[in-house]
């Protein structure tokens, strides 16, 4: 993963000009043991980002992994190990904690929806809803969940939403402008919200068709009426506790913004165990 640059701008973020605190009570001789642990159960992710954390602030440390991203993890258990300058490992506490905690969010709950949706044989997908800057940490922790990604971005795929609709004044116009503009290869995924929508998109050639806000009943009887001519998608309005009813509508794909824009970070905390000097 590129992660450098924003774990640089994440650790300029908190350690401004210095860490008073620490700097007028520690020196660089001192050194310490540290571990980091769950403070409830979880799936874990972003231990890659906490090596590279650890390390742009002191190349030196010690870091030992006991875990690994994808791992459920129980409250309590230890997932890390640090070794080194005192200094380093508390100024890099937070950032790597903020890092590890929000992806451990986003991995927990995108287990649990894949595992919802898992035996009806839906796959489970993200969106584009993600912490600016943050996308490809947001994404792989969805991965690391068990979850799948949609486009990464605006450039991965064709996406025809309701905005698009209106500028082009039809769905029709703007399957023809993208297929005029694109050609044949690129599939056209159009977002839809009633049947007239659906049959317009169907016979302007769209091999993907998003059911936006439907409720599980009018997308069970959407998916019944395109019967296998084009992917279907559900998106909006989709959480946890309905999930399994739109899952019952029998679609390929369900999208939720809900793995990423509002996903409570997991507890872990970092505790020094052992003074070396």
């Amino acid at each position: 993963m590129i992660t450098d640059k924003i774990v640089q701008l994440a650790l300029e973020e908190d350690l401004g000009l210095g860490d008073i605190t620490s700097d007028n009570i520690f020196t660089q001789e001192d050194r310490a043991r540290a571990v980091i642990r769950a403070k409830e159960d979880l799936v874990l992710c972003g231990m890659d980002v906490a090596r590279q954390t650890f390390w742009l602030v002191d190349e030196e440390l010690v870091f030992k992994p006991l875990k690994k991203d994808g791992d459920f993890v129980k409250k309590g258990e230890k997932v890390l190990e640090l070794e080194g300058r005192t200094l380093s490992i508390l100024k890099g506490e937070r950032t790597a904690l903020n890092f590890m905690q929000r992806m451990s969010g986003i991995a927990t709950a995108s287990r649990e929806y894949a595992d919802i949706a898992k035996p009806y044989g839906v796959m489970m997908v993200d969106t584009r809803k993600t912490q600016p800057a943050m996308r490809r940490l947001d994404k792989y922790a969805v991965r690391c969940g068990g979850a799948r990604n949609h486009r990464m971005s605006l450039s991965d795929s064709v996406m025809i939403k309701d905005n698009h609709i209106a500028a082009a004044g039809s769905i029709t116009a703007a399957v023809r402008r993208i297929k005029d503009a694109v050609g044949h290869t690129p599939k056209i995924e159009v977002e839809v919200t009633n049947e007239a929508e659906i049959n317009e998109a169907l016979a302007a050639g769209a091999d993907i068709i998003m059911l936006d806000n439907m409720t599980p009943a009018q997308a069970a009887e959407a998916v019944r009426h395109i019967a296998g001519r084009a992917v279907v998608e559900i998106s909006g309005g989709v959480n946890k506790n309905n999930l399994a009813e739109y899952c019952a509508a029998k679609p390929d794909v369900i999208s939720s913004g809900a793995l990423t824009h509002s996903v409570p970070s997991k507890d872990l905390s970092l505790k020094i165990t052992e003074y070396l000097k």
